[in-house]
């Protein structure tokens, strides 16, 4: 039974006239006759009785017509939901991002999609690196944001740098400059310097501990444990120094100060499975993304 024929059947049931019938329908009236036989065959039923000038529905017809009226409104229901879902009016995007990148770069850039895309829905998790990389794996996400390289083997995905973007220190405004004098802070700066670090599986965290010991030295922590706004606000009290990105210090109202060359920096990349092409959604949105970016800060 093919959709046609059940077009075919329900124009003949509102004109009971082949011939109008198949006006109606754009096509032949001999073959919208041999569409209807071929579904009389397969029902195993005459669906029209045919007299000159006469045609009335049987009562399998009598049965078959609101079930074809059901079925034609499902088909074009399901046809026009795909294609809002396709033309992005409708649907939805699993986004998966580090927290530091939740405070600084996403919110302007889902503004931005959103702007474009009011009736896409959108689902943001925020997480390390090493868990989006598992949600990707799973199918819980559609697209995230990553710091590379990761530190262990990932699954298959398919990943594209963005941007390399500064890391700075942050202290409190009304204490001391960290370098007194100098404009620029090396990490050698920080041994024996109270930091105010975040909890363990935070990239940032695994990122600075491993430039300290690169240094020579383990980092110390005065307090530990915070997501970017806990670890800013005990920076602002005077608990200690954070090494944070660019973006996040240069909205948090702290005192910045940036690291001696060659500088601190991390890879923001975006990734997601590459074993399925991501939906149209993730597509615009990664789109947006470069969009947005400053071709400064690359």
């Amino acid at each position: 039974m093919q959709l046609q024929q059940l077009r075919y059947f329900t124009a003949v049931a509102d004109t009971r006239h082949f011939t109008r019938a198949a006006e109606r329908e754009h096509v032949a009236q001999p073959s919208l006759s041999q569409q209807i036989r071929s579904l009389e065959r397969e029902l195993g039923a005459e669906l029209f009785h045919r007299a000159r000038g006469h045609i009335t529905l049987t009562d399998a017809g009598e049965t078959l017509l609101p079930l074809a009226r059901r079925i034609l409104a499902d088909a074009e229901t399901a046809r026009r939901e795909v294609q809002e879902v396709a033309q992005l009016r409708r649907g939805r995007l699993r986004l998966g991002a580090p927290p530091s990148l939740c405070a600084s770069l996403v919110p302007d850039v889902l503004s931005a999609f959103h702007a474009t895309y009011p009736g896409v829905d959108l689902i943001v998790t925020e997480d390390g690196s090493q868990d989006l990389v598992r949600a990707l794996a799973d199918g819980e996400l559609d697209l995230a944001l990553i710091i590379t390289p990761l530190p262990v083997q990932a699954p298959a995905l398919a990943t594209s740098d963005l941007l390399r973007e500064e890391l700075v220190v942050v202290s409190a405004p009304d204490r001391p400059a960290p370098v007194g004098r100098r404009t620029r802070i090396r990490v050698e700066d920080l041994r024996g310097r109270p930091l105010a670090m975040f909890r363990r599986g935070y990239d940032l965290r695994e990122f600075t501990t491993a430039a300290c010991r690169a240094a020579g030295f383990e980092p110390t922590f005065t307090v530990e444990g915070g997501e970017m706004d806990a670890v800013l606000g005990f920076v602002r009290a005077g608990l200690g120094v954070a090494v944070v990105p660019s973006m996040v210090a240069e909205r948090s109202g702290l005192r910045v100060t940036r690291f001696a060359t060659p500088g601190m920096h991390r890879v923001i990349s975006v990734a997601h499975r590459g074993d399925v092409s991501p939906p149209r959604a993730a597509r615009e949105l990664e789109r947006i993304l470069l969009d947005h970016l400053d071709p400064g800060m690359s």
